[in-house]
């Protein structure tokens, strides 16, 4: 199972505002790219049979290439640079109710309730391998310690990472000396293709089916979703995505390091689960590289920030942050071509398209939808699936602070005349 969803963290799309209202670019801009890694993942466990972190089956030549590239810098990246936007947009919502005089609890509440409702939906219509209902169940944590200092939260945040890492690292050496047979695979994999294959009746029941490998696999990422979670808030209570707070030398040096740690890491992922490794090496290849994946993520949000503040970032910027206002509108509607394509509900390619065809395809969508995102959020100031939410939250009609015109503001004078 996959986490990537999403995203969704993100899916969300918050109203990310600063304290006057406007929205904050690199907060949408960073959940924009997210948005695009998780899709990536997403694309190859909705294609068909995956080992562990998430691909097709391999065969050789660019099936092979593609799967090896997701599974090394891809897998299990990005839903952890979504729970950070989580964490981080949740003290943003705390700042919202403050900013309307509305009580924060009924409204987060609420909101969680829907995310959870919104995600057994789509676990059981679209994709099992949905990630709202467990930030809605670990939004919680969040909720519980929003009173909290933030030196004190990033504390916990470093106890809950330390001590999933060290409970991952065990499972995976466990799993080393009792891999899953090839028999069993290959048995399960025939069950789930013809599953996909068949009408809607029988999709559906394979989605629900496979609810308690599902509730496992989000057990298992659990820890460092929290951990996340908390690393965002954190941020967001130091308003460290506002601006400039956070300078360029501390960015690079944040990049360099985790590109130092998280490649490696990625890389033996990528060859115990994909190969040239033998199947004994899965299970303690993704717990390593699970364990090393958050210094790859902050290796790519800080390299994301530096390039937003040079012209040509902030004009890229331009393009990712309308998907990322609405990425739970595009995250569903991922889910939703991704059924179309590969399972009963359309044309049932189910285990039929290889992995370099469904990457490929995931990429042309998901420009399309960079595309379409830009278009509507000039005319608009939430997505569909994002007015819904808010309205949730709010329990009424969505008056949102900001105007479409500002939707994709970033210091935009400095960046005209190239500062």
């Amino acid at each position: 199972m996959t986490q990537e969803a999403a995203g969704l963290a993100a899916r969300h799309a918050h109203a990310a505002a600063v304290p006057g209202g406007r929205r904050i670019l690199e907060v949408d801009a960073l959940r924009g790219f997210a948005l695009c890694g998780i899709f990536l993942v997403n694309v190859l466990v909705m294609a068909g049979p995956y080992e562990p972190a998430g691909g097709v089956a391999p065969a050789t030549g660019p099936d092979l290439v593609a799967q090896w590239l997701v599974t090394a810098f891809v897998a299990t990246k990005f839903y952890l640079l979504f729970s950070f936007l989580f964490g981080y947009s949740f003290t943003l919502q705390m700042t919202s109710a403050e900013r309307a005089g509305a009580r924060f609890a009924p409204r987060m509440l609420r909101r969680l309730l829907a995310l959870f409702v919104l995600g057994v939906l789509h676990a059981a219509l679209l994709y099992t391998g949905d990630i709202l209902t467990t930030y809605a169940v670990l939004g919680l944590v969040l909720f519980f310690s929003r009173n909290a200092a933030p030196a004190r939260v990033w504390r916990a945040a470093l106890w809950v990472y330390g001590v999933f890492a060290v409970l991952l690292l065990l499972l995976g050496a466990a799993g080393a000396a009792d891999p899953v047979s090839g028999a069993e695979f290959q048995a399960e994999t025939a069950e789930l293709t013809e599953a996909y294959r068949g009408d809607a009746a029988d999709v559906i029941a394979a989605n629900v089916g496979a609810w308690s490998d599902v509730l496992i696999g989000a057990l298992s990422v659990s820890g460092q979703v929290v951990a996340a979670f908390l690393v965002g808030f954190v941020a967001g209570k130091r308003q460290l995505l506002a601006g400039d707070t956070v300078g360029a030398d501390r960015l690079r040096r944040i990049r360099t390091l985790g590109l130092a740690v998280g490649v490696p890491g990625g890389l033996f992922m990528a060859a115990g689960t994909s190969g040239p490794l033998s199947e004994r090496w899965e299970t303690v290849a993704l717990a390593v590289g699970m364990v090393s994946a958050p210094a790859l993520t902050a290796a790519y949000a800080s390299a994301i920030l530096l390039w937003v503040r040079t012209p040509r970032g902030a004009r890229a910027a331009s393009w990712l942050a309308p998907a990322g206002r609405m990425a739970l509108t595009n995250y569903l509607l991922q889910s939703l071509v991704m059924a179309l394509v590969f399972t009963g509900y359309g044309f049932g390619l189910y285990g039929r398209a290889g992995a370099a065809a469904a990457v490929c395809g995931a990429l042309a969508f998901y420009a399309a939808q960079l595309f379409l995102s830009a278009r509507l959020m000039r005319r608009h100031r939430l997505g569909p699936v994002e007015w819904a939410l808010r309205a949730v939250t709010l329990a009424g009609r969505p008056t949102p602070a900001v105007r479409p015109d500002e939707a994709s503001s970033v210091r935009d004078n400095r960046h005209r005349s190239g500062g």
